[in-house]
């Protein structure tokens, strides 16, 4: 029982498979009817009718037929057969031959979509082919009254053209036998090609109006402003060359001649209607116009700049010449007298060399003015550069005057410095004396008597002739430090004599108290005594501070300063 069951169950299901199956193959077929009855019910006759507005023959005439031909051929027998696939297929859905049907189905998709592309394609072209008639329509309506304005521009204004005319009139009739070829091709219902052509009469009309309109300005700076411009610009290179500008090696007048014969050439070039370069050689002459304007220029300031400074110059190095000349005879005065040194000499010949060098050039400065053959440009160059290197060579010299002055300056200053240590150590020889201390130590005997000998190396060494001023300052170099530590080690020494004096003075409070402190004193004497007084200020110091800590600086502290 369960068995058939089971099979009336699945018989059951394929029954209602198969039905499902078959509605779809019937929605299917009733979709691709509808599309098939969509393309049927546009009016293409209507939109391949809008092409009866042109001229129907030749080319035009033969797209419409190949138009109106593919259409009746989708309509006849393309669709007819998608009607009868439709019915084939509906036939085998109901045979549940659902495999088959599906492929029957996929042609007629097939096909409809081709029949979409084929009338996508001819009304793309019926436009294009619209468009194209009415854009050249529109362009020849533009080109023609162009074509009229610029020959009547031309004919009025024939004599800015010169032997041009020609060119421009035969490019005009070129123009205008393109607008005639354009009719002619409309007129046989050729609208691509007179499209094409249309393209070419605007790019060929574009190029003409541009020259038309450039050729005016262009001609006559050729022709006549450059050629005249440059005539006066020959003209003034001339006279200057005559008011003695020396202007021979800028080479300008084969250059302008040059210019001249360019613009020549290029004049018979756009006489025949070639304008290429003309641009670009009109800004080359007016760019090296005006560079050779600058020139002749910056010669004449150069000219006036050296006619007016040249005297001052020659003034100035003689001058210079003059002052070093003096500087030279007291130079050799005072070498009989004094020793100098090498860099000094160095610095002396080195102004010397350069001041006859710059004598030298001025010589030479002179000629080339006289020979008239060095641009002042140059000269001119010479003079700023001959100005500052008096300029430097005047500090140099101011510098060296001073050097050479400091030499006296040197030696006066050395002789009275020798006076004053000379007086250092008398004062100290006067102080030792009038100090109250037992004796001198041989030690600051022994510094006197080095500071002295010091100093009368110094005297030795101003005696000298020539003088040698390096030797004079280190030898008072050395008598300074010699009297200044000989001044410092008497104060020293009495300062200490004085504390001893007042140490042992102050320690005398404590002397029979403390035994040790008497036998520490006694020694301090003694060593006074043997003038040994920084042992005995130490000896002193010691044994009081043992009995009262702190004593010695209260001692310094009321310390009388020694007179100095």
């Amino acid at each position: 029982m369960a068995y058939i069951i089971g099979s009336i169950l699945v018989v059951i299901a394929l029954i209602i498979t198969g039905l499902i199956l078959r509605k779809r193959i019937y929605d299917v077929v009733d979709r691709y009817e509808a599309w098939k009855m969509d393309i049927i019910g546009r009016n293409i006759n209507a939109e391949l009718s809008r092409i009866k507005i042109l001229n129907l023959s030749g080319e035009t005439q033969d797209k419409f037929e190949a138009w109106k031909e593919r259409w009746e051929h989708i309509v006849t027998k393309e669709l007819t057969d998608i009607e009868e696939y439709l019915f084939d297929a509906e036939e085998m859905a109901d045979r549940y031959r659902f495999s088959k049907a599906k492929k029957t189905l996929a042609e007629v998709e097939k096909i409809l979509q081709s029949v979409e592309v084929a009338i996508e394609e001819i009304l793309k072209e019926v436009d294009e082919l619209l468009e194209s008639e009415e854009k050249s329509r529109k362009e020849i309506e533009h080109v023609e009254p162009t074509v009229k304005e610029l020959r009547k521009k031309l004919s009025q204004t024939r004599y800015q053209y010169g032997k041009a005319e020609s060119y421009f009139e035969k490019k005009l009739d070129e123009l205008t036998k393109q607008i005639a070829s354009y009719y002619e091709l409309v007129d046989d219902g050729n609208y691509l090609a007179a499209r094409e052509l249309v393209e070419q009469i605007r790019v060929s009309l574009d190029t003409v109006e541009v020259r038309l309109n450039e050729f005016p300005h262009l001609f006559r700076m050729c022709k006549q402003e450059l050629p005249s411009q440059l005539d006066d610009l020959l003209t003034g290179v001339k006279e200057m060359k005559n008011e003695g500008y020396r202007v021979e090696h800028l080479a300008f007048e084969k250059e302008i001649r040059n210019y001249q014969q360019k613009l020549l050439h290029m004049v018979e070039k756009m006489e025949n209607g070639d304008m290429t370069n003309a641009e670009v050689i009109i800004e080359e002459i007016e760019g090296r116009m005006k560079e050779m304007y600058q020139l002749l220029e910056k010669e004449a300031i150069a000219k006036n700049y050296v006619d007016t400074k040249m005297p001052t110059y020659q003034q100035t190095l003689e001058e210079m010449t003059a002052s070093f000349s003096n500087t030279k005879e007291e130079v050799e005065q005072l070498q009989k007298s004094y020793y100098f040194e090498d860099s000094d000499m160095e610095k002396y010949l080195t102004l010397e060399k350069s001041i006859a060098k710059l004598n030298s050039q001025m010589e030479a400065f002179v000629s080339e003015v006289e020979q008239k053959k060095v641009p002042h440009t140059k000269l001119r160059l010479e003079i700023e550069e001959g100005f500052v290197e008096i300029e430097k060579l005047k500090e140099k010299h101011e510098e060296f005057k001073k050097r050479i002055h400091n030499l006296r300056k040197d030696e006066l200053e050395a002789k009275e410095k020798l006076t004053e240590m000379r007086n250092q150590l008398y004062y100290i020889q006067r102080k030792l004396k009038k100090s109250n201390v037992p004796g001198v130590p041989t030690f600051i005997w022994n510094l006197l008597e080095t500071a002295s000998e010091k100093n009368h190396r110094v005297v030795k060494a101003l005696e000298n002739q020539p003088l040698e001023m390096a030797e004079v300052q280190q030898a008072l170099n050395d008598a300074k430090n010699a009297v200044s530590y000989c001044m410092e080690q008497t104060d020293l020494m009495l300062e200490q004599a004085y504390l001893t004096e007042q140490v042992i003075q102050y320690a005398n409070r404590y002397r029979s108290q403390y035994p040790l402190l008497a036998e520490k004193l006694t020694e301090a004497e003694r060593l006074f005594r043997n003038y040994e007084y920084e042992l005995a200020l130490e000896t002193a110091a010691k044994a009081v501070e043992e009995v009262e800590p702190g004593a010695l600086k209260r001692i310094e502290a009321y310390q009388e300063p020694i007179d100095n």
